[in-house]
């Protein structure tokens, strides 16, 4: 079974499009799992929706789609996501905020736990330590974790003897899941964080048990116009040039 897993949509249907079609030209998969995240930042939050509903996937909550629908406050977020938190909410359809409203915030499958932020805090953790990946093993019930929000490619291996350590995930090599237990972000498909500006996701086989980053570059200057036309927070569009 082949499984892509994605995270951190963030409405950038450019970022979007050419991760679902680089995951065709390398032989499509059975399944999709997305970590939340697919609205807030970026300017088409009912075309990502559509085109995420078409994949039929596996799909958690994040903290911006919990935002749209009145879930979380806008006092938890800075002003640049708060106004484009507002601004979703007046582009999308009653039938998005219904199936926004359908994701759950965790779900374990297959021996994953799916979630946006950390096992600790499903929502708003940012899981990007290895003091911070230590803790939240604890709170692990499954033997692998597939985490988003910090639009980072990261990968936690905890030992035999209870350290963990923080193995580098990147597209030149894929890591297997062995018997110990792994945390894992496959970075951000619309808005990366990484210094890299090209979109990241990750491809898991479950047959080789190898899971590994791949990424894509995408016409972020379009989705930059569109941004700006949309009067949305000019540093929005800014960072997409440069992965920050």
């Amino acid at each position: 079974m082949r499984y892509a897993v994605i995270a951190d949509i963030h409405a950038n249907l450019e970022a979007f499009s050419a991760v679902l079609q680089d995951i065709k030209s390398a032989g499509g998969v059975d399944r999709f799992w997305c970590l939340g995240d697919v609205v807030g930042y970026g300017p088409d939050p009912s075309s990502c929706i559509k085109l995420l509903r078409e994949q039929k996937p596996v799909c958690i909550a994040g903290n911006h789609d919990l935002a749209v629908i009145g879930k979380l406050s806008l006092k938890d977020f800075n002003p640049d996501a708060a106004e484009a938190i507002k601004w979703t909410v007046q582009q999308i359809t009653e039938d998005d905020k219904k199936y926004l409203e359908s994701l759950p915030r965790v779900i374990e499958k297959d021996g994953f736990t799916l979630l946006h932020g950390s096992p600790r805090e499903p929502v708003w953790e940012y899981l990007i330590s290895i003091g911070s990946a230590m803790a939240n093993f604890n709170y692990l019930r499954t033997q692998y974790c597939l985490v988003g929000h910090s639009h980072k490619p990261l990968f936690f291996h905890q030992q035999m003897d209870g350290n963990v350590v923080s193995i580098p995930f990147n597209e030149t090599i894929g890591q297997v899941l062995s018997r110990e237990r792994c945390i894992i972000n496959p970075g951000g498909v619309g808005q990366p964080r990484d210094g890299d500006p090209r979109a990241s996701y990750a491809i898991y086989d479950s047959q080789a048990g190898i899971i590994k980053i791949h990424r894509v570059s995408y016409d972020y200057k379009e989705t930059q116009v569109k941004i700006m036309k949309a009067n949305l927070p000019l540093k929005l569009s800014i960072r997409l040039a440069n992965g920050v």
